[in-house]
Protein backbone atom coordinates (compact mmCIF):
# COMPACT_ATOMS: atom_id res chain seq x y z
CA UNK A 1 0.00 0.00 0.00
CA UNK A 2 1.16 3.57 -0.70
CA UNK A 3 2.33 5.51 2.33
CA UNK A 4 2.71 9.29 2.56
CA UNK A 5 3.88 11.70 5.22
CA UNK A 6 2.34 14.76 3.51
CA UNK A 7 -1.41 14.81 2.88
CA UNK A 8 -2.32 14.51 -0.80
CA UNK A 9 -4.37 12.41 -3.17
CA UNK A 10 -2.60 9.09 -3.67
CA UNK A 11 -4.54 8.06 -6.78
CA UNK A 12 -6.39 9.75 -9.61
CA UNK A 13 -9.78 11.08 -8.60
CA UNK A 14 -12.42 12.75 -10.75
CA UNK A 15 -13.81 15.92 -9.20
CA UNK A 16 -15.35 19.13 -10.53
CA UNK A 17 -12.81 21.95 -10.81
CA UNK A 18 -14.95 24.03 -8.45
CA UNK A 19 -14.28 21.66 -5.51
CA UNK A 20 -11.67 22.92 -3.07
CA UNK A 21 -9.83 20.53 -0.75
CA UNK A 22 -7.80 20.92 2.41
CA UNK A 23 -5.31 18.61 4.08
CA UNK A 24 -5.97 17.32 7.59
CA UNK A 25 -4.00 15.32 10.09
CA UNK A 26 -5.33 12.33 12.01
CA UNK A 27 -8.15 13.29 14.36
CA UNK A 28 -6.97 10.77 16.94
CA UNK A 29 -3.19 11.18 17.13
CA UNK A 30 -2.40 14.18 14.84
CA UNK A 31 -0.09 12.09 12.67
CA UNK A 32 0.24 12.98 8.98
CA UNK A 33 1.48 9.56 7.95
CA UNK A 34 -1.15 7.41 6.30
CA UNK A 35 -1.99 4.78 3.73
CA UNK A 36 -4.70 4.74 1.08
CA UNK A 37 -7.84 3.00 2.35
CA UNK A 38 -10.63 3.44 -0.22
CA UNK A 39 -12.30 5.77 -2.69
CA UNK A 40 -15.67 7.05 -1.51
CA UNK A 41 -18.55 8.56 -3.46
CA UNK A 42 -21.95 10.07 -2.69
CA UNK A 43 -23.87 6.97 -3.69
CA UNK A 44 -27.01 7.99 -1.81
CA UNK A 45 -27.89 11.07 -3.88
CA UNK A 46 -25.54 10.53 -6.83
CA UNK A 47 -23.77 13.88 -6.52
CA UNK A 48 -20.45 14.30 -8.32
CA UNK A 49 -17.12 13.61 -6.71
CA UNK A 50 -14.58 11.00 -5.67
CA UNK A 51 -13.10 11.26 -2.21
CA UNK A 52 -10.11 9.66 -0.56
CA UNK A 53 -10.19 7.80 2.74
CA UNK A 54 -6.89 6.95 4.38
CA UNK A 55 -5.76 4.91 7.38
CA UNK A 56 -3.42 6.55 9.85
CA UNK A 57 -0.13 4.66 9.84
CA UNK A 58 0.34 5.26 13.58
CA UNK A 59 -3.07 4.73 15.23
CA UNK A 60 -5.06 3.12 12.35
CA UNK A 61 -7.95 5.62 12.38
CA UNK A 62 -9.70 5.79 8.99
CA UNK A 63 -10.60 9.29 7.87
CA UNK A 64 -11.13 11.40 4.75
CA UNK A 65 -8.02 13.23 3.63
CA UNK A 66 -7.88 15.61 1.92
CA UNK A 67 -11.42 16.73 2.65
CA UNK A 68 -13.65 19.22 0.87
CA UNK A 69 -13.59 22.66 2.52
CA UNK A 70 -16.33 23.30 5.03
CA UNK A 71 -18.08 26.10 3.13
CA UNK A 72 -18.63 23.68 0.22
CA UNK A 73 -19.78 20.70 2.29
CA UNK A 74 -23.08 22.42 3.06
CA UNK A 75 -24.30 21.91 -0.51
CA UNK A 76 -24.31 18.15 0.13
CA UNK A 77 -26.97 18.61 2.85
CA UNK A 78 -29.80 19.78 0.62
CA UNK A 79 -33.36 18.52 0.16
CA UNK A 80 -32.02 15.22 -1.18
CA UNK A 81 -30.27 14.46 2.11
CA UNK A 82 -32.36 11.86 3.88
CA UNK A 83 -32.44 13.54 7.32
CA UNK A 84 -33.86 16.73 5.78
CA UNK A 85 -36.54 15.20 3.56
CA UNK A 86 -39.98 16.74 3.90
CA UNK A 87 -42.08 14.59 1.58
CA UNK A 88 -44.89 12.83 3.41
CA UNK A 89 -47.21 11.60 0.64
CA UNK A 90 -46.17 8.08 -0.38
CA UNK A 91 -49.56 6.92 -1.64
CA UNK A 92 -50.85 3.69 -0.15
CA UNK A 93 -47.50 3.21 1.61
CA UNK A 94 -47.77 6.50 3.51
CA UNK A 95 -48.92 4.87 6.79
CA UNK A 96 -46.05 2.36 6.61
CA UNK A 97 -43.54 5.13 5.83
CA UNK A 98 -44.77 7.27 8.73
CA UNK A 99 -44.62 4.27 11.05
CA UNK A 100 -41.02 3.58 10.02
CA UNK A 101 -40.01 7.22 10.56
CA UNK A 102 -41.64 7.49 13.98
CA UNK A 103 -40.28 4.07 14.95
CA UNK A 104 -36.76 5.42 14.54
CA UNK A 105 -37.49 8.11 17.15
CA UNK A 106 -39.24 5.60 19.39
CA UNK A 107 -36.18 3.34 19.20
CA UNK A 108 -33.92 6.24 20.13
CA UNK A 109 -36.16 6.96 23.11
CA UNK A 110 -36.14 3.30 24.13
CA UNK A 111 -32.36 3.14 23.97
CA UNK A 112 -31.89 6.39 25.90
CA UNK A 113 -34.45 5.33 28.51
CA UNK A 114 -32.17 2.53 29.67
CA UNK A 115 -29.64 5.08 30.92
CA UNK A 116 -31.51 8.33 31.63
CA UNK A 117 -34.73 8.82 33.56
CA UNK A 118 -36.37 11.53 31.46
CA UNK A 119 -39.06 13.69 33.08
CA UNK A 120 -40.39 17.25 32.88
CA UNK A 121 -37.26 18.69 34.51
CA UNK A 122 -34.78 16.91 32.22
CA UNK A 123 -32.73 19.08 29.84
CA UNK A 124 -31.89 17.34 26.55
CA UNK A 125 -29.61 18.57 23.76
CA UNK A 126 -29.56 16.78 20.42
CA UNK A 127 -26.50 17.64 18.32
CA UNK A 128 -27.11 17.34 14.60
CA UNK A 129 -30.85 17.43 15.25
CA UNK A 130 -31.91 18.02 11.61
CA UNK A 131 -35.67 18.77 11.62
CA UNK A 132 -35.92 17.78 15.29
CA UNK A 133 -38.35 14.86 15.22
CA UNK A 134 -36.57 13.04 18.07
CA UNK A 135 -36.70 16.09 20.30
CA UNK A 136 -40.36 16.70 19.51
CA UNK A 137 -41.09 13.06 20.35
CA UNK A 138 -39.45 13.55 23.77
CA UNK A 139 -41.36 16.77 24.33
CA UNK A 140 -44.70 15.15 23.57
CA UNK A 141 -43.99 12.10 25.74
CA UNK A 142 -42.15 13.62 28.72
CA UNK A 143 -42.74 17.38 28.50
CA UNK A 144 -38.98 17.79 29.00
CA UNK A 145 -36.84 20.78 28.00
CA UNK A 146 -35.44 20.32 24.49
CA UNK A 147 -32.61 21.99 22.58
CA UNK A 148 -31.05 21.21 19.22
CA UNK A 149 -28.00 22.17 17.17
CA UNK A 150 -27.52 21.84 13.42
CA UNK A 151 -25.43 23.71 10.88
CA UNK A 152 -28.11 23.34 8.22
CA UNK A 153 -29.85 26.62 7.43
CA UNK A 154 -33.58 27.04 6.88
CA UNK A 155 -34.76 23.93 8.71
CA UNK A 156 -38.54 23.78 8.87
CA UNK A 157 -40.94 21.23 10.32
CA UNK A 158 -44.26 21.31 12.19
CA UNK A 159 -43.63 22.49 15.80
CA UNK A 160 -39.94 23.13 15.08
CA UNK A 161 -40.36 26.45 16.90
CA UNK A 162 -40.85 24.51 20.15
CA UNK A 163 -37.15 23.56 20.06
CA UNK A 164 -34.51 25.88 21.47
CA UNK A 165 -32.51 25.79 18.27
CA UNK A 166 -28.87 26.79 17.77
CA UNK A 167 -27.75 27.16 14.16
CA UNK A 168 -24.13 26.59 13.24
CA UNK A 169 -21.25 24.43 14.41
CA UNK A 170 -21.77 22.88 17.82
CA UNK A 171 -18.38 23.86 19.19
CA UNK A 172 -18.99 27.52 18.29
CA UNK A 173 -22.31 27.85 20.15
CA UNK A 174 -22.75 30.07 23.19
CA UNK A 175 -24.40 27.52 25.49
CA UNK A 176 -24.39 27.62 29.26
CA UNK A 177 -21.96 25.28 31.00
CA UNK A 178 -23.19 22.36 33.14
CA UNK A 179 -26.72 22.69 31.79
CA UNK A 180 -27.81 19.41 30.22
CA UNK A 181 -28.70 16.05 31.75
CA UNK A 182 -28.40 14.36 28.36
CA UNK A 183 -26.58 15.14 25.13
CA UNK A 184 -27.26 12.91 22.12
CA UNK A 185 -25.43 12.64 18.80
CA UNK A 186 -27.32 10.41 16.38
CA UNK A 187 -25.07 10.01 13.34
CA UNK A 188 -23.39 13.34 13.90
CA UNK A 189 -19.83 12.53 14.96
CA UNK A 190 -18.85 10.85 11.67
CA UNK A 191 -19.85 14.10 9.91
CA UNK A 192 -18.02 16.46 12.25
CA UNK A 193 -15.05 18.48 10.96
CA UNK A 194 -13.59 18.71 14.47
CA UNK A 195 -14.82 15.76 16.56
CA UNK A 196 -12.48 16.51 19.45
CA UNK A 197 -13.82 20.05 19.84
CA UNK A 198 -17.39 18.75 19.64
CA UNK A 199 -16.73 16.18 22.36
CA UNK A 200 -15.10 18.81 24.53
CA UNK A 201 -18.12 21.05 23.98
CA UNK A 202 -20.43 18.20 25.01
CA UNK A 203 -18.39 17.79 28.17
CA UNK A 204 -18.66 21.51 28.85
CA UNK A 205 -22.46 21.74 28.57
CA UNK A 206 -23.24 18.48 30.42
CA UNK A 207 -24.01 18.48 34.12
CA UNK A 208 -21.82 16.39 36.40
CA UNK A 209 -22.84 12.75 35.88
CA UNK A 210 -24.70 13.84 32.75
CA UNK A 211 -24.90 11.29 29.93
CA UNK A 212 -23.54 11.55 26.41
CA UNK A 213 -25.02 8.99 23.98
CA UNK A 214 -23.54 8.70 20.49
CA UNK A 215 -24.41 6.44 17.57
CA UNK A 216 -22.24 6.08 14.45
CA UNK A 217 -21.76 3.50 11.68
CA UNK A 218 -19.31 0.75 12.63
CA UNK A 219 -16.42 0.23 10.23
CA UNK A 220 -15.53 -3.24 11.53
CA UNK A 221 -19.04 -4.53 10.82
CA UNK A 222 -20.48 -7.30 8.67
CA UNK A 223 -21.98 -4.90 6.13
CA UNK A 224 -18.67 -3.09 5.52
CA UNK A 225 -16.99 -6.43 4.89
CA UNK A 226 -19.84 -7.26 2.51
CA UNK A 227 -20.01 -4.01 0.52
CA UNK A 228 -16.56 -2.43 0.86
CA UNK A 229 -16.42 1.05 -0.64
CA UNK A 230 -20.11 0.79 -1.55
CA UNK A 231 -20.96 0.47 2.15
CA UNK A 232 -23.56 3.19 2.95
CA UNK A 233 -21.45 4.19 5.96
CA UNK A 234 -18.85 5.65 3.61
CA UNK A 235 -21.19 8.35 2.24
CA UNK A 236 -18.52 10.73 0.99
CA UNK A 237 -17.82 13.55 1.40
CA UNK A 238 -20.17 14.01 4.36
CA UNK A 239 -18.60 11.28 6.49
CA UNK A 240 -15.19 12.57 7.53
CA UNK A 241 -14.28 9.67 9.84
CA UNK A 242 -15.07 5.93 9.75
CA UNK A 243 -14.92 4.57 13.30
CA UNK A 244 -14.27 0.99 14.27
CA UNK A 245 -15.04 -0.12 17.83
CA UNK A 246 -11.56 0.50 19.17
CA UNK A 247 -11.23 4.04 17.86
CA UNK A 248 -14.82 4.95 18.77
CA UNK A 249 -14.22 4.04 22.40
CA UNK A 250 -10.76 5.59 22.26
CA UNK A 251 -12.10 8.97 21.12
CA UNK A 252 -14.38 9.13 24.16
CA UNK A 253 -11.60 8.32 26.61
CA UNK A 254 -9.21 10.69 24.83
CA UNK A 255 -11.66 13.52 25.50
CA UNK A 256 -12.13 12.75 29.17
CA UNK A 257 -15.36 10.75 29.22
CA UNK A 258 -16.04 7.64 31.25
CA UNK A 259 -17.44 4.93 28.97
CA UNK A 260 -20.26 3.19 30.83
CA UNK A 261 -21.65 1.05 28.00
CA UNK A 262 -20.77 0.01 24.46
CA UNK A 263 -23.50 -1.43 22.24
CA UNK A 264 -22.85 -3.27 18.92
CA UNK A 265 -26.09 -1.82 17.52
CA UNK A 266 -28.05 1.43 17.50
CA UNK A 267 -31.47 2.93 16.93
CA UNK A 268 -30.85 3.32 13.20
CA UNK A 269 -32.18 0.29 11.30
CA UNK A 270 -29.29 -1.86 9.98
CA UNK A 271 -31.60 -3.12 7.25
CA UNK A 272 -31.20 0.25 5.50
CA UNK A 273 -27.47 -0.48 5.11
CA UNK A 274 -28.22 -3.97 3.80
CA UNK A 275 -30.72 -2.66 1.26
CA UNK A 276 -28.76 0.43 0.20
CA UNK A 277 -25.44 -1.42 -0.02
CA UNK A 278 -27.03 -4.06 -2.25
CA UNK A 279 -28.57 -1.33 -4.42
CA UNK A 280 -25.25 0.54 -4.79
CA UNK A 281 -23.43 -2.69 -5.67
CA UNK A 282 -25.92 -4.09 -8.16
CA UNK A 283 -27.72 -1.07 -9.63
CA UNK A 284 -25.62 2.04 -9.03
CA UNK A 285 -25.70 5.46 -7.44
CA UNK A 286 -28.65 7.60 -6.34
CA UNK A 287 -31.23 5.90 -4.18
CA UNK A 288 -34.58 7.16 -5.51
CA UNK A 289 -37.05 6.69 -2.67
CA UNK A 290 -40.01 7.16 -5.01
CA UNK A 291 -38.99 4.01 -6.87
CA UNK A 292 -37.59 1.81 -4.14
CA UNK A 293 -39.99 2.34 -1.26
CA UNK A 294 -42.07 -0.77 -2.07
CA UNK A 295 -39.11 -3.18 -2.59
CA UNK A 296 -37.51 -1.66 0.50
CA UNK A 297 -40.37 -2.65 2.77
CA UNK A 298 -40.83 -5.98 1.00
CA UNK A 299 -37.17 -6.86 1.61
CA UNK A 300 -37.45 -5.81 5.22
CA UNK A 301 -40.41 -8.15 5.67
CA UNK A 302 -38.54 -11.06 4.06
CA UNK A 303 -35.48 -10.53 6.27
CA UNK A 304 -37.47 -10.23 9.48
CA UNK A 305 -36.23 -13.60 10.89
CA UNK A 306 -32.62 -12.36 10.63
CA UNK A 307 -33.32 -8.81 11.77
CA UNK A 308 -34.85 -10.11 15.00
CA UNK A 309 -31.27 -10.90 16.06
CA UNK A 310 -29.72 -7.65 14.81
CA UNK A 311 -28.44 -6.65 18.26
CA UNK A 312 -26.13 -9.65 18.27
CA UNK A 313 -24.91 -9.71 14.65
CA UNK A 314 -22.71 -6.59 14.37
CA UNK A 315 -24.52 -5.59 11.19
CA UNK A 316 -23.68 -1.90 10.83
CA UNK A 317 -24.17 0.36 13.87
CA UNK A 318 -22.58 1.04 17.22
CA UNK A 319 -23.61 3.16 20.19
CA UNK A 320 -21.63 4.38 23.15
CA UNK A 321 -22.91 5.67 26.49
CA UNK A 322 -20.58 8.02 28.32
CA UNK A 323 -20.66 9.94 31.56
CA UNK A 324 -19.13 13.29 32.33
CA UNK A 325 -16.51 13.08 35.02
CA UNK A 326 -14.74 15.95 36.70
CA UNK A 327 -11.18 16.70 35.59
Amino acid sequence: METKTKSTFLRKFKNPESYRFENVGCYYCDSEEYQFFLKGEEDLTGKEGEFQYVKCKDCKLVYQNPRIVVDQIKSFYDGEYIAHRKKKDWGILTPLYEWAMTKHDRDKDKLVGKYVDINSSTEVLDVGCAVGTFLLHLLEKYDCKISGVDFKEGLDYPDFDKIEFHEGFFYEQDIEENRYDLVTMWHFLEHCYDPNRSLQMAKKVLKKKGKLIIEVPRLDSFTFKLFGRKWPGVQAPQHTVLYDKEKFIGMMKKNGFKVTEYLPYGAFPPYFYIFAGTYFRLIGKKLNLNRIIFPYFLGQFLLTPILLFQKYLNLSMQTIVCEKVED
